[in-house]
């Protein structure tokens, strides 16, 4: 199919050694008949960004508990590799509230990052945790948007930090100039996501993590009508090719405005992308 505009992918990481052997991928690892390599050269990252095509990319850093997973010194390093395809997403210590802040503040003044991003389940923190108001803050004072993980998870973790309803909304309402972006849809809550997109002017959702032909109807509908301006494309590479999401656009039946807006118009206004 044609596409009316150029793509960005809301939501990818570079997969690095210490990403892919990470003992919670163990499940991922088992769903792929173990074809996990034990490296990827960041080429190989833009060669699925070309296939797509994807024209830019949201790269992101990981941090938990037990610390960096992907840092953000390796994510702003294939960034600088790649400065026209990919932007850095940057990951904090929320277990350090200071020494997060003043991470968050390096990634956005020194390395040039475009947001941040925390996995609740990771950390088995829901967003309304007092660990996160200081990110949250921050966030504001920089005018970055703070991106998350909604939704039930595949690692094997607890889901229910990802629930949308009462957590992120609690969020929010206590930052009304914060702008959220909830990643993964929320799955099997996503009529909550929707429900905060609609109540909320700054709170966004991306699709990462799902092949469009996956999207619940209720999603789906909000894509054609009253949410076309509130959704982002995400691919979640590398548990999914960019273009395979691509290739199944076409299912979804949205007007030249309504894919326009999803695959590129929101994420260049949500990021600030020149």
């Amino acid at each position: 199919m044609p596409l009316p505009c150029p793509v960005i992918d809301a939501w990818i990481q570079h997969p690095t050694p210490g990403f892919l052997s990470h003992p919670m991928f163990e499940s991922l690892r088992r769903w792929m008949g173990g074809a996990i390599p034990d490296s990827v050269p960041v080429e190989m990252t833009i060669a699925a960004l070309d296939a797509a095509p994807v024209e830019r990319a949201l790269v992101s850093a990981w941090w938990g508990p037990q610390g960096p997973i992907i840092s953000n010194d390796e994510v702003a390093a294939i960034v600088r590799a790649h400065p026209d395809r990919l932007v850095g997403i940057g990951a904090v210590d929320l277990s350090r509230p200071m020494d997060a802040v003043r991470e968050l503040r390096r990634c956005v003044r020194t390395l040039g990052f475009r947001g941040i991003r925390a996995l609740p389940w990771l950390w088995r923190l829901p967003p309304n945790d007092r660990r996160y108001y200081p990110v949250y803050a921050e966030c504001v004072e920089l005018g970055v948007p703070f991106c998350l993980q909604v939704g039930h998870t595949g690692p094997l973790a607890p889901s229910e930090p990802g629930r949308p309803i009462p957590y992120l909304d609690e969020v929010a309402l206590d930052f009304p100039e914060l702008t959220i972006v909830g990643g993964h849809i929320g799955f099997p809550w996503t009529a909550e996501m929707i429900s905060l997109a609609r109540k909320y002017p700054n709170v966004y959702i991306d699709t990462s993590a799902y092949k469009p032909s996956r999207y619940p109807s209720e999603l789906v509908d909000y894509l054609r009508g009253g949410g076309r301006r509130k959704v982002l494309f995400g691919s979640n590479y590398p548990m999914l090719l960019p273009a395979v999401c691509v290739t199944e656009l076409e299912s979804l039946q949205l007007d030249d405005e309504a894919t326009r807006l999803f695959l590129h118009d929101n994420a260049s206004q949500v990021f600030k992308l020149p």
